[in-house]
Formats: structure tokens, C-alpha cells, sequence
């Protein structure tokens, strides 16, 4: 946050700030990002849709939380922090698509609201269930890898569309007409599976498909394979799904 200029510079301080009421909104919020116009300018530069999407990334960081209380609780059958964490997601979903109607009700989208649903989404949907799913069993040096390369192509998926939206095809509204690749929410559906075996008492040494290679370095839960099928999914160049 930038610092209020001094009293001797008041009346130009004024000028900027009335100058700013004229403004686009992109505009206005990349001078106050940018310029000197005294204090609180990151928050005074927000919209209502990134508030929303800042929402998102709470959901998903208290989801992480609570799969790590349930990693320090001494009592392995108590469940409720698992449970607490994959609760938190569809709500980070719900935020994540409410924020762009938002967005387009208001007509007021910025650089900065798309460099936040990009960087909540990787929270809620790349490390929350990451987290969620080492939690659950998948704890070997081999699943963590698995896990980090599903973290790491939601990564490359989510900067790619920054990078290519602006090319993309559009409709009438604005919104391109199509994703690239499986969108990173798609993760959602990992998420059911983990709370149907959470349901059933899957977890842990009762993982689904057992453990390969047990005892060597290179044990495996092949249940960390979905998560990494997924991450290609999500990086694929010819994968097009219509956006509704």
C-alpha cells in the first residue's frame, strides 16, 4: 500500500482522486494500483467481484487447515476435519462462479480480478484436494510426487488461459466460447470420490487399489493416478469444452 502524500501536496492528491471518478474502471484501478494516491489504495482499488473471488481462496485455505488438523488429531477414526475440508470446496466453487456474473452485472473486470481467480482457483482446487487426498492415504514419497504434478499442471493450465484468453474466441457477453484443456473446478470431482471412500471408511491403509511396491522406495497408492490423468487432462491442447 502506497503512502498518503504529504499535507503540502494535498490539493494534488485531490486532483488525482477526482480525476480517478472519471475513469473506466480498469483504468481506475490500475492507477490506484500503481500510483501514489495515499492509503488503503489495494483495497480502495477492489471490486465487489474480486471480493467475491477472494472468498474462493478462503474456502480453499481452510479447507487445507482442516485436512491438516485432521493430520495432528491422535484419534485417526474422528473424521470431522476431513469432512470440514471437502465441505469447503463446492462453497469455493460456488464463489468461483458467482464472481464473474458479478463481474459482468457490474461491467467492471479487471487484470487484477482475473490474476485472483486464477491464483484462488489453484488454491481451492489444485492444493486443497492435494492436501486432501495425502490426508486420506496417499502419503508416500511417490503419491506426493503424483500429487504435486496434478498441483503443477493445474499451475500451467491456469497461467496458459491468462495468457491466451485474450485470444480465445468469444460470444456476445464476453466469455470465450470454449476451455482449453479440462477447467481446474473439474477437480471437484476428485473431490466426490474422496468423500464417497471417506463415506465407506477407505482411508488410510484402506485406500482403493491397495499399495505397489510396498516397501520400497517406490511405493505407490495407484489411486494418486487419477489425480495425475487429471492434471494431463487439464493441460491438453486439444481437449475444447463448450463453456455453457
Amino acid at each position: 500500500m502506497s503512502k498518503r502524500t504529504s499535507a503540502g501536496a494535498s490539493n494534488g492528491g485531490l486532483d488525482k482522486d477526482a480525476a480517478l471518478v472519471n475513469q473506466p474502471a480498469v483504468d481506475k484501478q490500475k492507477t490506484l494500483l500503481s500510483a501514489d494516491v495515499g492509503h488503503f489504495s489495494l483495497v480502495r482499488a477492489m471490486h465487489l467481484a474480486d471480493l467475491i473471488t477472494l472468498m474462493n481462496g478462503f474456502c480453499g485455505v481452510m479447507s487445507i487447515f482442516s485436512s491438516l488438523r485432521y493430520c495432528l488429531h491422535v484419534d485417526p477414526t474422528a473424521h470431522g476435519n476431513i469432512w470440514l475440508a471437502l465441505y469447503f470446496l463446492p462453497f469455493g466453487f460456488f464463489f468461483d462462479a458467482f464472481d464473474g456474473k458479478v463481474a459482468r452485472w457490474r461491467k467492471k473486470s479487471s487484470l487484477m480480478g482475473q490474476e485472483l481467480d486464477s491464483l484462488a482457483d489453484l488454491i481451492s482446487f489444485g492444493v486443497a484436494p492435494a492436501m486432501v487426498a495425502f490426508t486420506i492415504g496417499l502419503r508416500s514419497l511417490a503419491d506426493t510426487v503424483g500429487l504435486t504434478f496434478f498441483v503443477l499442471c493445474g499451475l500451467t493450465r491456469l497461467a496458459r488461459f491468462n495468457v491466451t484468453v485474450a485470444v480465445l474466441p468469444k460470444d456476445d457477453t464476453g466469455k470465450s466460447k470454449f476451455f482449453e484443456g479440462t477447467p481446474i473446478p473439474t477437480s471437484l470431482a476428485l473431490d466426490g470420490v474422496m468423500a464417497y471412500w471417506l463415506y465407506n471408511g477407505w482411508i488410510l491403509e484402506s485406500v482403493p487399489f491397495g499399495v505397489w511396491l510396498q516397501g520400497t522406495p517406490l511405493e505407490f497408492h495407484p489411486a494418486v493416478l487419477l489425480f495425475m490423468i487429471h492434471g494431463c487432462l487439464m493441460t491438453s491442447k486439444t481437449i475444447r469444452i463448450p463453456k455453457p
